[in-house]
């Protein structure tokens, strides 16, 4: 594969991810959104359905890591090196890419995102009487915000959750016609929802350096009303982690296979 097609792939890939992704999250959080409130469930399903339609359409590109954790695993696995900057790049790109289009597909929505622009049930409800609600916060249809802020408990998390990923995708490497049947991208697909509902609960699961870090950057920039802070105090944590899991994941499959 050459750089340029593994710069496009891995853009093209990583922005349909954080499209569903980011689409699902804001479809759940914000005011007048027909999915308001449905659920985890529904969000770890979205990001499923998100790595699936990411990575099958970029796997004849670049193979469709879409995840810089998962590139530094299989760089840590074998060796090669060479080509993991073109992937990091596209991915962090494509992240970007894709929480923007998120934020058009849902622009009405982010634009009442202002005190008073919706009406709790009530009496006046349909009258433009009742009660205003307050803004929604936006950061979490982005990036990941711990339910408990405890920074080694949320590395942890983190660390752990993405070894539970990127150690199984590097082993069905090792199940003989997975691959040639294209079924591989279907199985981490289901890996993905299985961590969201296991493991997602302490941190909402990033589990991907450029998931987290390029939409973060993108809600810093964007014109949302009301959008609140960034939370760059805690950025470091979805960066890190999701990092060192994939490197632990690398050494311990080239250790144990």
């Amino acid at each position: 594969m050459s750089n340029a097609d593994i710069f496009v792939g891995e853009v093209i890939g990583t922005a349909i991810l954080i499209l569903f992704g980011a689409g699902v999250c804001a479809a759940v959080t914000l005011r007048h959104s027909k999915a308001r409130a449905s659920g985890w469930i529904v969000i770890a399903f979205g990001w499923g359905f998100g790595v699936l339609a990411g990575a099958y359409t970029a796997a004849p590109l670049s193979g469709g890591h879409l995840n810089p954790a998962v590139t530094l695993g299989i760089a840590v696995d074998t060796g090669e090196w060479g080509k993991v900057w073109v992937y990091l790049l596209g991915q962090m790109a494509g992240a970007m890419l894709g929480a923007v289009l998120a934020y058009l597909v849902y622009l009405a929505q982010f634009q009442a995102n202002v005190r008073g622009e919706g009406l709790t049930e009530g009496p006046g409800e349909g009258t433009g009487e009742g009660t205003a609600e307050e803004p929604t916060p936006t950061l979490g249809i982005f990036s990941t915000i711990p339910e408990i802020r405890n920074p080694a408990a949320n590395l942890i998390t983190e660390i752990i959750a993405t070894i539970a990923l990127v150690l199984p995708v590097l082993a069905f490497g090792l199940t003989e016609g997975l691959g040639e049947s294209g079924i591989t991208v279907l199985i981490v697909s289901l890996l993905v929802v299985g961590i969201g509902l296991s493991l997602g609960g302490p941190t909402g699961y990033a589990i991907n350096p450029a998931r987290d870090l390029g939409p973060r950057m993108v809600h810093t920039f964007l014109p949302i009303p009301n959008k609140g802070t960034s939370d760059w105090g805690y950025a470091w944590i979805p960066v890190v982690g999701p990092l060192v899991g994939g490197a632990l994941a690398g050494l311990l499959y080239n250790a144990a296979f």
